[in-house]
């Protein structure tokens, strides 16, 4: 089960990525601010989004707001410390699909998870995804280039994935860190270059070497 959470109270948010990895069924990744949450929310495919209330730059209610206007119609649960009904029916009318209450138990954080999973809010990506004729199937993790099939790493494969999603925009290396390697990592800026640099090498072959463009001083994108 892969899971967003934004939450910025960092030793509640280690409890929770802790406990939820402890489990093994479910793959987190977490962030603590709203404007982090509605890009993350934005950019991939979570199972269900966990969401604080109160963050800095863009609590859990506007970001849940925000997301519905759009038509994200994955599951999002909301955490908070609030507790009256009517914050209950302010959460809800946001676009909330459930609610926990601070403080609670992991166990029925847990339980909560996989009811709102069963109902299958959840989107399903596309198995392909493309960009002119760059062509990333997910289900077999093979990349083409109009006949031609690149062989790229699992690790390559993601970090195309995630710069084709977001094409023509460029990403920073802490995003592509914390997408790819995770919030936790301690890989290295340099791992994240010489990645790129790989990938680059294997689309210059195929005569496309102007795809994947460098950003000095930012990170990378893709253009077309």
């Amino acid at each position: 089960m892969n899971i967003l959470l934004a939450e910025d109270d960092s030793k509640l948010g280690e409890l929770i990525v802790y406990m939820l990895n402890k489990k093994g069924d479910f793959t987190v990744e977490w962030v603590m601010e709203g404007e982090d949450a509605y890009y993350y929310a934005t950019s991939a495919h979570y199972d269900v989004l966990i969401l604080d209330w109160m963050m800095p730059n863009g609590t859990g209610v506007e970001v849940c707001r925000r997301l519905r206007k759009q038509g994200y119609s994955g599951a999002i649960l909301m955490l908070t410390a609030k507790d009256t009904v009517q914050d209950r029916i302010e959460g809800l009318d946001a676009g909330a699909d459930d609610y926990l209450v601070k403080p609670f138990e992991i166990g029925e954080l847990l339980a909560r998870l996989r009811a709102l999973t069963r109902r299958n809010y959840a989107p399903i990506l596309e198995e392909e995804i493309r960009m002119d004729d760059l062509v990333l199937n997910r289900m077999s993790h093979v990349v083409r280039l109009g006949c031609d099939e690149i062989q790229l790493s699992p690790r390559e494969f993601q970090l195309l994935d995630l710069l084709v999603q977001n094409k023509g925009q460029v990403l920073s290396r802490e995003i592509i860190l914390e997408r790819i390697w995770g919030y936790e990592s301690e890989v290295a800026p340099k791992t994240i270059d010489a990645t790129v640099k790989l990938i680059r090498k294997k689309l210059h072959s195929f005569g496309k070497q102007d795809l994947l463009q460098s950003i000095r001083g930012v990170g990378y994108k893709l253009e077309h």
